[in-house]
């Protein structure tokens, strides 16, 4: 059986390989044990990615992923969640389907851990659920390509690091069937501080608005 550490291994090889094959050029921290393995070089953008061991569901339901760092001290072992302003995304390698995905910070962080779904759920619930397909490392990488460029032509050519201040707060618009399938995510961005619109057959429907200042979740 695999060591923790060989599993983290592993992960951050394949993951390193398969950004690779993307175009995308890799970094790597000099010093160990920093809050994050690898920097993705993405239109002209450095993100500080995090590399997690997934691992899929005996029932073959869900990948599971452990999103807490530990490490040994005098008085036992120390878990720490992570936070948004120390990685930007997180990438994930599942052995069992031989697939890479990457997730954003928002919707990971001070997480212990999410599910990524690959099959439907028995009840036909669809809300408050990430779909492992959402989020398989091409069509993700794609998406965040896209967004920079719209960003990018915005506000100039001037390229952004990953240490740039945090974006304003801004409108989200969702369409509803959009809105349901992924409640989770947009429930993270509004509480970060962001409005998301809802509509419905093309017109507002309903609004999600942050409560201020953030409620502390509950460990």
């Amino acid at each position: 059986m695999l060591s923790t550490n060989q599993k983290g291994g592993i992960a951050e090889t394949v993951i390193t390989a398969a950004a690779t094959k993307l175009g995308i050029p890799v970094l790597r921290p000099v010093v160990e044990h920093a809050r994050y393995d690898l920097a993705f070089e993405i239109r002209e953008r450095l993100f500080r990615v995090q590399c997690k061991w997934g691992r899929l569901s005996d029932d073959g339901a869900v990948i599971k992923v452990n999103l807490t760092s530990s490490w040994c001290t005098p008085t036992g072992y120390e878990r720490r969640h992570y936070r948004e302003d120390e990685i930007d995304l997180v990438a994930v390698y599942c052995e069992d389907l031989e697939r890479c995905y990457l997730l954003p910070s928002s919707l990971v962080a001070r997480r212990r851990g999410i599910d990524l779904r690959v099959k439907p759920t028995r009840n036909g619930q669809r809300a408050c659920l990430n779909r492992a397909v959402d989020f398989e490392l091409p069509g993700a990488v794609a998406q965040l390509e896209e967004h920079l460029h719209g960003m990018q032509g915005a506000r100039g050519s001037s390229p952004l690091s990953s240490t740039s201040p945090p974006a304003p707060p801004e409108v989200l618009r969702v369409g509803a069937h959009e809105f349901r399938n992924h409640f989770g995510y947009y429930l993270e961005r509004a509480a970060d501080g962001h409005e998301v619109l809802i509509s419905r057959r093309g017109r507002p429907y309903a609004r999600l608005i942050p409560v201020a200042p953030r409620l502390a979740a509950v460990a």
